[in-house]
Parts: C-alpha cells; sequence; structure tokens
C-alpha cells in the first residue's frame, strides 16, 4: 500500500537524522541518489539547467532549473524545520556531584521536558576541528545509550503526584559516569571524531532519544517516534521534490527549503529570517542569465508552502480545540489559519494549497487554535517578510506534539508528499 511505504520511508528518515546537521546530511544524500548535484556558497554556481542543492550548517535549500528556458517566471518553494526541542551541551559541561559524573545541558526550544526523564539517551551534532589553520566541520553520532536524567524516587517527594516541578539548572543535567571528578567531554568528542583533544575548537552537540521510531504494527494506521515535529515535513519535501520533476511546469523553478533554529525563533545566519533562501532565489535568477528585475518578477508571481506539523485533536482533551475546527489523524494536510499572522496563510495562499491537494486528490482540512488559547508559529511569516512572496502555512495532523516521542497517521504521510508534490508542479 503507497501509503504505508512513505510511513516505512519516514521511519528510515527520522532513525537516520538525529539532528539538524544530520537531517540535511539524510535529505542531502537522498536528492544525490535522485541527481542533485550539491553546491558551495563560495563557488560560482553553474548556469547549465540543473537539479542542484546547498547547504549551510543545519538547512539546506534544493530546486531543479532543468525544465527552466532562460529566466524563471517564478518559484514554488515549500519551507521545512529541521530542528527540534532537546537538551544541548553546554560549552564548559564537566561537573560531579554526589559521586555522579553530569553534563551541564541548556533546554532548546520547548520540550515536554518530563518526556526525557528515565530514557536512554544518545549524542550526535558538529564538531569544529582544527584543520591545518583553519577550521572544518565533522559530524557524530553515537548510539550508544550513554546518558540518562533520572528522575527522583516517589518515597522522597511525595508531591510528585500533584505534578513534577522540574528546575532546569539543577534537574536536567543527565549522568554519564560515576565518581567525584568530572568526566572530559572533549576528549569523548575528540574521540567520537577521530582526532586530538586539543583540535576540538566546539560543538553543537545535543541529546536524542535511543527509542527508534517505528509504524505501529496493529494496524499500521500511526507512526511514533522523536523528532516528527519537524522532519515529517522534510521527509514529505524531499520525496515531493523528487516527485514533482516527474510532471514538472515549465518556467517555473521548484524549490525545498528547510531550515535550522525555527524552535528558537528562526534569527540566526542560517534561520527562516535570515538571508539564505533570498540570496539562493537571486542567485537562481543569474544562473538563468537574469537580471534584478528578472527576480523581482519572479518574485511577484512565487508562492511559498510553510510546513510545520498541526495539533491532531487529542482524545483526552478535545475542548482544548477549536469546536469547528477538529483535525483528524489521518485525515489529509492541514491549512494553518491565525488572524494575528502567527501564520502567514492568507485567502490567495490558502487557494494555492487548495488546489494543489485538489490536483493531487487528497481532503484538506483547517486548523484554528482556540481564540483563548496562545497560538505557536512557525517559519512562513518570517518567510513571507523577507522574501515579499505570498505564503502559507499548512502541516500534517500530530499527537504528542514537542515531546520525546511523537504520534502521526500512516496514511498521512503518502497524502502530505503528493500535496506538495502537486504544489511544487502546479497542474
Amino acid at each position: 500500500m503507497p501509503a504505508l511505504t512513505a510511513a516505512d520511508g519516514l521511519v528510515d528518515y527520522l532513525n537516520a537524522s538525529p539532528s539538524p546537521f544530520h537531517a540535511c546530511a539524510t535529505t542531502a544524500a537522498r536528492l544525490t541518489t535522485a541527481g542533485f548535484v550539491q553546491l558551495h556558497e563560495s563557488d560560482t554556481w553553474p548556469t547549465e539547467p540543473g537539479r542542484y542543492l546547498v547547504v549551510r550548517g543545519g538547512s539546506l535549500v534544493a530546486w531543479s532549473t532543468e525544465h527552466t528556458a532562460g529566466a524563471a517566471t517564478a518559484y514554488r518553494v515549500v519551507g521545512a524545520h529541521t530542528d527540534s526541542p532537546n537538551l544541548r551541551i553546554k560549552p564548559r559541561p564537566d561537573l560531579a556531584r554526589a559521586g555522579w559524573q553530569l553534563l551541564g545541558v541548556e533546554v532548546y526550544g520547548g520540550p515536554l521536558v518530563s518526556s526525557w526523564l528515565d530514557r536512554d539517551l544518545g549524542l550526535s551534532g558538529r564538531v569544529a576541528v582544527r584543520d591545518g589553520s583553519g577550521v572544518r566541520a565533522e559530524l557524530f553520532r553515537d548510539d550508544d545509550p550513554v546518558l540518562r536524567v533520572s528522575r527522583l524516587a516517589i518515597h522522597l517527594d511525595r508531591s510528585v503526584r500533584e505534578g513534577e516541578q522540574l528546575n532546569a539548572q539543577q534537574h536536567l543535567a543527565p549522568h554519564w559516569g560515576l565518581g567525584e571528578t568530572p568526566g572530559d567531554f572533549q576528549a569523548y568528542l575528540a574521540h567520537q571524531v577521530g582526532v586530538d583533544t586539543a583540535d576540538v575548537l566546539g560543538w553543537d552537540a545535543m541529546t536524542h532519544d535511543l527509542q527508534p521510531a517505528r509504524v505501529f504494527e496493529r494496524e499500521r494506521d500511526l507512526v511514533v517516534g522523536a523528532r516528527m515535529d519537524n522532519l515529517a515535513t522534510c521527509h514529505a519535501g524531499t520525496s515531493a521534490l523528487v516527485t514533482a520533476l516527474e510532471q514538472p511546469t515549465d518556467a517555473l523553478v521548484p524549490v525545498f527549503a528547510m531550515f535550522d533554529h525555527e524552535e528558537v525563533g528562526s534569527v540566526s545566519e542560517r534561520g527562516a529570517a535570515s538571508v539564505f533562501l533570498p540570496v539562493v532565489l537571486e542567485r537562481i535568477t543569474a544562473s538563468l542569465g537574469g537580471d534584478r528585475q528578472d527576480h523581482l518578477r519572479a518574485l511577484a508571481g512565487s508562492v511559498v508552502a510553510s510546513g510545520d506539523m498541526a495539533h491532531g485533536t487529542h482524545p483526552h482533551y478535545a475542548d482544548r480545540h477549536e469546536p469547528q475546527h477538529q483535525i483528524a489523524v489521518n485525515g489529509g494536510p492541514v491549512l494553518k489559519i491565525n488572524a494575528n499572522l502567527r501564520y502567514a496563510t492568507d485567502s490567495m495562499g490558502a487557494a494555492a494549497f487548495r488546489l494543489a491537494c485538489e490536483q493531487a486528490g487528497v481532503p484538506v482540512q483547517e486548523f484554528v487554535t482556540r481564540s483563548d488559547l496562545p497560538c505557536g508559529s512557525t517559519v512562513g511569516p518570517v518567510t513571507s517578510a523577507g522574501t515579499g512572496v505570498s505564503t502559507v502555512d499548512f502541516g500534517a495532523a500530530t499527537i504528542s506534539m514537542h515531546s520525546v516521542r511523537e504520534l502521526v497517521g500512516a496514511e498521512d504521510q503518502q497524502m502530505y508528499a503528493d500535496a506538495l508534490a502537486a504544489f511544487l508542479s502546479p497542474a
């Protein structure tokens, strides 16, 4: 069944991508297999039509000009984000307390912190290492259970029945050994990437849950795993870009962008609020022989679809959802709308996405946050503001968003990818 194939593909993608850097590497590898060529920002880009991608840390942009003659008349952009809430290792993390070796961590984003407790945790990310007189980046991944944040026994705190009160400084430092002397995290990283300890100059290191993603076995209608928000969109977008090229729309450039740092506001050199995407789009126009005027004309006819996960209606908390906008898992893609522009969707953007779903033959749902609850946001508003392009926010239904393990529908994954493929290559 196609839906199960897409769900199994999502499982593989999640398990291969414990950090934003690994997510970009996973997507780059899949796109390279599909004929994409990885470019470097410091190089002169080719003028020959083709399939290309560029990676900046935990962000990636991929596109195809192979069916575009001359300057593009418009772009179709699907956006997603690679980062997820987790615990990240501090620059000077080594400490010891009560006979335990601990690591200092910062909470990244807004995780459901209690879901990280009493779990086997691995480490992954990027290490900056000395390379002659310069610096190079090395990815690392340790899937051994090297860290754990342990709960206090209920016998020592009966008030836990009323809810755990966790202090991020005092209660979340994971232990990774026994001893009165702190460990040496820098030496650990040096071993991971095969260099001398003194050659480790910095790191972007983070924890990940070691329980693998998987399809539920009873009816195979659900998928559970870490980082669904928002690697499920990264997976769907990667598949959609390749599929869209099988039936391309002439003179239109399909683009897929994955941004880091959405969970903390997108303001970085590679976040959606940066110039990364606008600069890449301008360079694409230049590679096609267009000038600034051509680029601005192309932007005027472009549309961005910002993909992030949507809150499925929880059976225990259905009252937390807008009564007229209940969201079903395996009910199809979800338009996300907010009058105060926490989502960028307007009527024109929504129309473009509805037409894509109609073309793909998939149903559309609509999500609106209850008027008496705050609304989250996405890469949509900052992408819209940074490019001046009409933007629509959408997602796929999920339960337990920002938990260490989230839940999505297996059937939704194929519908999600089909809708994005149609958006990238409208009929």
